[in-house]
């Protein structure tokens, strides 16, 4: 498509081309041709001149329609195919990386960088290509005309040649910078943004502008450094491209007078300036807007080099429908190499259908193990089995197909709740939709909702309560219905009165199950089969509720901190 629309372009770019040989005949072979009667000369004009009005009233429009409808198809088509590549890859990309990113920032490279992408597919694959057949068909023609003028036609193209080079190599690096400083900016707007409550609650509005403002004059003294370079760039480019059709008057007007040259084809060679000089200004146009899409593309690419920290080996294979025999041998991690680890050699054997509680002080490692399971990160050293084999074995989307996962900070998406709930199943009946929210004791409230399972929650669920939330996704997890269970902290922020209804919902949930627990309150967690202690991210004490109490450990300590005995 590109390759037709250059064949195009060509058509449209090349018919203009005549004009000044058709004002040279006109002058040269008619207005000042001796031997034509007045009678003749009318009638060439005539003749010439309808040619020329079919050429440009009948032919050349809807070249140039398709011309410009290719250019932007094309520019259109490239941007969906690049954001739909990157959508991809960011769901690709690991935890770690979005734990050192901001979302705006992210977003800044999808949207706006790719979009600058369009400018260099129309401007740089189409436009200078068409430019650059421009210029060399004038000069191919001048040449034709008077070789000698023409040399003084391009005497300034050197000039040209050397301006480009010296200044665009630092336009390309400011527009680089210009362009992460408006990504700054973004970043900053999404979270504020998103903190709003936490603005107003603490009274900081003064204090979030001068800290916006900071961030804005950043981006505003980028943009103004490549604004001035910008600015350099055009006075001496144009002062060349302005230079030579100057020469060109001097010598063919001199050339007229010593008569070594006619009138017309002085006139046809001034014409064939604008033709030459035209496109090299729309070239400086064009490198602008190429520097600025490049160095936005240079960020599009170095965001899709970013490397995967999971990825499938060569010969995983699917988990169809594990039985849930879970498996820490040696399990070591950090999350830098720099840092001390998280988890030391770490051993546990969990059986089909166990209930296994994780429990200790914050900071001890209890979140960083279950997000061992789905693979959200690999474990340092050792590894974890599920059904006796290396969960890097497995395809990674075919292992989590077989986890659930319900978290304290609940991601809802801003839409209704029955599409909320279909995040389990996609293919789910509204059926299967309602039977899900029963069991997770969320039935009764979507029901009286404005408009029901219809009902919009709002960005991340805001217009839900935190029970209302937590009971969505537990929903969602039983329309998966997968085999291996993970709570973490699923109720450690709600009332009593919620985190009853929640907690019955995880037991009907939990049944024949492999679970994971995380919990803080240990109320929560006194039916489970074991419960494991971590301090240090090592495992200090396993056993039930009663053999731990019995041994008055670091359990018991927990017990009775809570007040619970």
């Amino acid at each position: 498509m590109i390759l037709i629309t250059i064949g195009i372009g060509v058509l449209k770019f090349g018919i203009p081309l005549a004009l000044p040989l058709v004002m040279k005949y006109v002058i040269d072979d008619i207005i000042l041709a001796e031997a034509l009667t007045a009678d003749e000369k009318t009638s060439t004009l005539f003749w010439l001149m309808s040619i020329i009005f079919v050429i440009f009233v009948v032919i050349r429009p809807p070249i140039e329609y398709y011309r410009q409808y290719f250019a932007q198809w094309i520019g259109s088509k490239i941007l969906y195919d690049m954001r739909d590549h990157l959508f991809g890859h960011i769901q690709k990309l690991s935890l770690r990386f979005y734990s050192n990113r901001k979302v705006g920032e992210i977003i800044s490279r999808v949207i706006h960088d790719v979009e600058q992408t369009k400018n260099f597919v129309i401007t740089g694959l189409m436009n200078v290509w068409l430019d650059a057949f421009t210029i060399i068909i004038a000069i191919i023609i001048m040449l034709n005309l008077n070789v000698w003028l023409t040399l003084v036609a391009i005497a300034m193209f050197p000039f040209y040649g050397f301006s480009i080079r010296y200044f665009y190599g630092r336009l390309r690096h400011l527009t680089r910078v210009r362009s992460q400083a408006l990504a700054e900016v973004q970043g900053h707007l999404h979270e504020r943004v998103q903190g709003m409550n936490v603005i107003r609650s603490f009274a900081l509005e003064d204090y979030e502008q001068q800290s916006f403002s900071v961030k804005n004059g950043r981006f505003l003294d980028r943009a103004l450094d490549h604004t001035r370079w910008n600015a350099k760039t055009f006075a001496v480019v144009n002062t060349i491209t302005d230079l030579a059709p100057l020469l060109v008057i001097l010598v063919s007007g001199y050339l007229v007078i010593q008569q070594q040259l006619e009138v017309g084809t002085m006139t046809a060679f001034v014409l064939y300036m604008e033709r030459l000089y035209g496109p090299l200004r729309r070239l400086v146009n064009s490198s602008t807007t190429l520097t600025q899409a490049i160095a936005s593309m240079d960020r599009v690419f170095e965001f899709i080099d970013e490397k995967y920290d999971i990825e499938d080996e060569p010969n995983a294979q699917r988990l169809t429908k594990a039985r849930g025999d879970v498996t820490f041998e040696k399990v070591t991690f950090f999350y830098n190499e720099e840092e001390k680890p998280v988890l030391k050699n770490l051993n546990l054997n969990i059986r089909q259908g166990e209930t296994i509680a994780f429990v200790g002080m914050s900071g001890g490692g209890k979140s960083t193990i279950i997000s061992l399971i789905p693979r959200f990160y690999d474990v340092t050293a050792g590894r974890i089995l599920i059904d006796g084999k290396d969960i890097r074995e497995y395809k990674v989307r075919s292992l989590r197909d077989n986890i659930g996962m319900v978290l304290q900070d609940t991601i809802l998406f801003s839409d209704s709740v029955k599409l909320n709930i279909l995040m389990g199943n996609p293919n789910a009946s509204d059926e299967e939709v309602i039977a899900a929210a029963k069991a997770a004791n969320a039935h009764d409230f979507i029901i009286n909702l404005p408009n029901g399972y219809d009902t919009e929650v709002g960005e991340r669920g805001v217009k839900l309560s935190g029970g209302q939330k937590q009971r969505v996704a537990i929903a969602r997890v039983f329309l998966k219905n997968p085999p291996l269970l993970i709570f973490d902290e699923a109720t450690s922020a709600l009332d009593l009165e919620s985190e009853h209804a929640i907690q019955e919902a995880l037991e009907v949930l939990a049944k024949d199950r492999t679970t994971f627990i995380v919990a803080h309150r240990l109320s929560t967690i006194t039916h489970a089969d074991r419960i494991v202690v971590i301090e240090n991210g090592e495992i200090v004490e396993v056993g039930s509720h009663e053999q731990l109490l019995a041994k008055e450990g670091s359990y018991k300590k927990l017990f009775q901190v809570q007040q619970l005995n």
